[in-house]
């Protein structure tokens, strides 16, 4: 008679990121939170990077092996002097996440020049700075580069003409960055949520009817949660993704679909 040994469970080294080095920037958001507690919790170590410095005191003060650092993407000093400390402290970097940005809508027709040129300017030029100056700390060991992008790179709503056309620039930018540092195995990627529950959106959602409508675009009839992309950003960190450049891979319950 056969004797049945019981199950042996293994960590699967193709998404073991025990130890690897990762900065984020945008730490104290919403989508930004919940990956650097994620990234953590499965043996990472960290630099939170954000521009609201208590909430990144309050934060590096949960989370092991983690430093803070004031970070403002728009701007190139800052940005090299987050990657330089990363380096500094942690020895190297293996990985950079952009969770950084600005969502704002508007009627075209109305639509405040200052701010669509702050959408511009912190979601392309700030995801730009930050994923440039992380593959410049790559170029001798490789790395991974994940900028957040949404699913309005690729649906068109009324009032995004600000946000939509910096995420499809961002998908755009993603591309030809992964083209130009391939060969130096630097590999770059962006995940493209559907509408998620962060603070960020919390007064458009707390209108009835925009949440309905959010809801009803969705085809799994949910909006996002911010958990929703974790795996995908496993996949893309890990040994598991590292034949997976150049693309937006969207998370989104069929939003993109319709």
């Amino acid at each position: 008679m056969d004797v049945v040994k019981p199950i042996q469970f293994i960590t699967d080294p193709l998404f073991d990121i025990s130890g690897q080095v990762y900065l984020i920037a945008g730490s104290c958001g919403g989508l930004g939170g919940v990956i650097a507690k994620s990234l953590a919790e499965r043996g990472a170590k960290l630099t939170l990077g954000d521009l609201n410095a208590d909430g990144l005191e309050r934060m590096t003060a949960r989370i092991p092996d983690s430093i803070a650092q004031v970070i403002d993407i728009t701007d190139e000093t800052s940005v090299s002097g987050a990657v330089a400390r990363t380096v500094e402290h942690h020895g190297r970097l293996d990985g950079a996440i952009n969770a950084a940005g600005v969502w704002a809508i508007s009627l075209a027709e109305f639509f405040n020049e200052t701010t669509f040129r702050q959408c511009i300017d912190v979601n392309l030029t700030g995801a730009f700075l930050f994923s440039r100056a992380a593959a410049r700390a790559m170029s001798v060991r490789g790395g991974r580069i994940i900028n957040i992008a949404s699913v309005s790179s690729f649906v068109a709503n009324p009032e995004y003409a600000a946000y939509a056309s910096s995420k499809a620039a961002v998908s755009q930018m993603v591309r030809v960055l992964a083209r130009e540092w391939a060969s130096k195995n630097v590999l770059i990627n962006a995940i493209g949520p559907a509408m998620t529950e962060t603070q960020v959106t919390s007064t458009y959602l707390s209108d009835q009817n925009s949440r309905a409508k959010a809801i009803a675009s969705i085809p799994m009839g949910r909006l996002g949660e911010p958990e929703d992309i974790i795996a995908t950003i496993l996949l893309l960190l890990s040994a598991g993704g590292r034949f997976i450049t150049g693309q937006t891979i969207y998370v989104d319950g069929g939003r993109t679909l319709v």
